[in-house]
């Protein structure tokens, strides 16, 4: 039987993880693949340091749409990144009738539904676990092993630089700016960390996931992000001292009104598993209907563990390469012409408990004001510290409430700022159970 060549484009950190792993893994491989995988063709722009990672067997070039067009290529592995030239590429490959591998998380969030119904019309595949939490075969999971289940939320720490500074953030009770340093020393953040930091590489993995939990089409642009540079290292203590971690959270929920679609600083009960996953680690909580909530983790970057995933999908795609198109697992889990285009709910109706810490004159009647306009708003409060008052006799008070729509707490919290016995902006974090 004919090899399957594979043509890579992209041989950075990922690209060089995945020839690593084909060749030292080759013969494992082709048995589980039922016939030879071969590193065939790679492409990138620096020749001599592509050369030395994949080899002096493997033809290199500094043009990709060489790959994409070889008549000899089976399987095109896109690790290149970013959304331009990797979209023109891909599309590209589809046109000319190749299977399509991708880690690009980006390029499916935001141009997703075109690259999926090009690949429909053209009968191919496009393969991408590796898009989602390195490692972490979680996109498998959702996509067949919970295919029985209707998906009711999905909750994932999906960000593994701003996990790392709130992790350290917690422990060592450093600043924000001096664990980012850190971060950016230790590799762990980019010169310019604002895709980790702001939210937008876990808001294009969890738009990823919703499509396949939900079945609807990809929606990147109604994703509420809010990221964690604002976030106050007074806050992870507090929540802290009530029992809760803090983490940058992704949430996708299914709710009869719509679909919840966020990530944002959340307070999670301790006693949680993945309130506990520390580090630069990832975790995915998914709960469906028959089986409760599950628990994905693992390591959602670096060069192995994400090729780890690039090479499963090789796999896959050459097991199922003489499939009749119709009977393969449809990209987003449902079948094309049966998504739906629930709508995704503006962050403003969406419903969560809430984390507030109020800076407030410590004199008689303004704690009661406080709960009062609470109260008004239809707001019930779980949980309220006071911590010391200040040389300025202000003091800080931290509330926890019950579950309610964040409009609600959005007029509250105008309320309580207008009071005089207030100074400055309320603190608001939003406070998930996890607990199925």
């Amino acid at each position: 039987m004919q090899p399957i060549n594979i043509g890579l484009m992209g041989v950075g950190t990922v690209g060089g993880g995945t020839a690593t792993v084909l060749k030292r893994n080759a013969e494992e491989i082709s048995r589980r693949a039922g016939r030879e995988i071969r590193l065939f063709m790679a492409a990138n722009r620096e020749l001599e340091r592509a050369r030395e990672v994949v080899g002096p067997d493997v033809p290199v070039v500094d043009d990709a749409m060489q790959i994409v067009n070889h008549p000899d290529v089976d399987i095109v592995v896109e690790l290149i990144g970013g959304d331009t030239i990797a979209k023109e590429l891909v599309l590209k490959a589809i046109e000319n009738g190749k299977h399509v591998v991708t880690a690009n998380k980006k390029l499916l969030a935001v141009h997703g539904n075109e690259i999926f119904a090009r690949a429909q019309e053209k009968g191919v595949m496009v393969a991408f676990e590796a898009a989602v939490a390195g490692g972490i075969p979680i996109i498998k999971a959702l996509r067949e092993g919970l295919s029985a289940n209707r998906i009711e939320w999905i909750a994932g720490i999906i960000n593994g630089t701003s996990n790392f500074i709130l992790t350290e953030m917690r422990d060592k009770g450093s600043s924000f700016a001096d664990v980012l340093a850190e971060a950016q020393r230790l590799g762990y953040a980019e010169a310019d960390p604002t895709f980790d930091i702001e939210g937008h590489d876990a808001g294009h993995k969890l738009t990823i996931m919703a499509s396949i939990a939900f079945g609807i089409p990809m929606q990147f642009d109604k994703c509420y992000l809010e990221g964690i540079s604002q976030l106050d290292g007074r806050d992870i203590k507090y929540a802290e001292e009530l029992g809760y971690r803090v983490k940058l959270l992704g949430l996708t929920r299914r709710t009869d009104a719509g679909i919840e679609l966020r990530v944002h600083p959340t307070l999670i009960p301790e006693d949680r598993l993945i309130a506990n996953v520390n580090g630069v680690m990832n975790a995915v909580m998914a709960k469906g209907d028959a089986i409760g909530p599950t628990l994905y983790y693992g390591a959602g970057a670096g060069a192995l563990p994400t090729a780890s995933a690039v090479v499963a999908d090789i796999v896959d795609v050459a097991r199922l390469l003489t499939a009749d198109p119709e009977h393969r697992v449809p990209h987003l889990a449902f079948q094309p012409d049966r998504l739906q285009d629930t709508p995704i709910l503006p962050i403003d109706e969406i419903h969560s408990s809430y984390y507030l810490r109020i800076a407030a004159a410590d004199r008689t009647g303004v704690l009661a004001e406080i709960t009062r306009l609470l109260a008004d708003n239809g707001i019930s409060i779980e949980a309220l510290i006071q911590k010391g008052a200040d040389a300025d006799g202000s003091a800080e008070v931290v509330i926890l409430t019950h579950r309610v729509q964040e409009k609600q707490v959005n007029r509250a919290i105008a309320s309580i700022e207008a009071l005089d016995s207030v100074a400055g902006k309320v603190v608001r974090l939003r406070m998930e159970e996890l607990n199925g």
